[in-house]
Parts: C-alpha cells; structure tokens; sequence
C-alpha cells in the first residue's frame, strides 16, 4: 500500500478489525519511511451491478449518486451524515443481497423512498418530488396525503 503523504511503497500494518459494517475490514497502517499512520478499507469485490435507467440506458453502479441524491433530500433537515451513510448502506445491502447482475432505477427509488419515509417526512417528500417528477401541485399534495394517512 502506497502512503499518501510521501508515495512511499513501504508500509505496515499495525492493526486490524472489522468495521462497523461488518462488510469491510478497517486496516490502520504507518509508513516506514515518514512515520505517519493512515487508515485503510478492504472491502470484497462483487460484480459490478449494472442500472437500468428509465430511458433503458445502462451504466454501472455508483453509490455515490445515491448518497448525493439523498444528501439533496436531506438539506437543511435534522439529519447526520452518519443516518445517510447508514440508509445508503442498508440499501446496498438490499441491492446486494438480491444477486441480480442488473436492477432497475426504480426499485432503487423505492428502496431509497421507503427507507427515507421513516428517516425523515420532509426528505421522503423532497425525494419523492424528483423522483416520481411531480408536474403539479395535485400530484404534489396526493402524495402528502398518503403520508398523513
């Protein structure tokens, strides 16, 4: 493992241990040339997972639009990076444990809106307005009326 503070090649582990996910293993590693330690993640490496957008394209999987999609949703409301992190790993945990080699961006949608229903009423509706492309008011208070239901 290259160090990224001096790009030396020589670096050791001195502990290991699960991390909180149980998906991955933290690695805290020092460099034998600078002496500054540095933490590492190994995680498995799976297939990658091809998405089915709406338009039928296909692209691999990024988590990182989904963090981003939820971070969007969640501005401004009472919620830690650390729930983000935790919804968007139970999620990828679901997509994961479906072993499908491709999945459609709805289900992914819909895990992401049921997931955010209990998190957060006012990221859910946030979310739920770009994803379901709410055209107008109507269509915007039938759904926050399921929610009040």
């Amino acid at each position: 493992m290259k160090c990224p503070f001096c790009s030396h090649e020589n670096t050791r582990v001195i502990d290991s241990r699960p991390a909180e996910d149980n998906n991955s293993i933290r690695r805290r590693r020092v460099c034998d040339e600078c002496g500054k330690r540095f933490t590492t993640y190994e995680k498995v490496e799976t297939i990658p997972l091809i998405i089915i957008k709406k338009d039928d394209n296909r692209e691999t999987y990024d988590r990182s639009k989904i963090e981003a999609g939820v971070l969007r949703a969640c501005h401004k409301r009472p919620v830690s990076a650390q729930q983000i992190t935790a919804l968007v790993d139970e999620v990828e945990n679901e997509i994961t444990n479906m072993e499908e080699k491709e999945i459609s961006s709805q289900v992914i949608g819909e895990l992401l809106m049921n997931k955010l229903k209990d998190l957060d009423p006012v990221a859910y509706v946030r979310f739920a307005s770009v994803y379901r492309e709410f055209k107008d008011v109507n269509t915007f208070m039938d759904e926050l009326k399921k929610m009040l239901e």
